[in-house]
């Protein structure tokens, strides 16, 4: 019994996902997935300032060679946008149930 738990314990970490640093094409591919979607919300005029403030956050720690940072910021740009997107789309016929008859 004494043995086998370190055993174990080896082969639970041996079969976890190594965590990797990001380099510079995760954040590239980051970036440009919360661009596209911060232009669709743009389009739907629906885009809020905190998805344009954390684009740009992640550009700055790109450029200070921070990528996990940067990948990070991105994909937190990302999720804004969609739910700008989303609370476009979800309250685009949501007034109509709030006008008064």
């Amino acid at each position: 019994m004494k043995r086998s738990l370190p055993l174990a314990i080896l082969l639970a970490l041996g079969l976890a996902p190594a965590a990797r640093a990001a380099n510079e094409a995760d954040y590239k591919a980051a970036y440009a997935a919360a661009e596209a979607a911060s232009k669709e919300a743009a389009g739907m005029r629906n885009q809020w300032t905190v998805t344009v403030s954390t684009l740009a956050a992640a550009k700055k720690a790109a450029d200070g060679g921070d990528f996990d940072r940067a990948v990070a910021a991105a994909q937190e740009a990302e999720a804004l946008a969609k739910a700008s997107i989303f609370q476009a789309t979800s309250e685009k016929d949501a007034w109509k149930a709030m006008e008064i008859r």
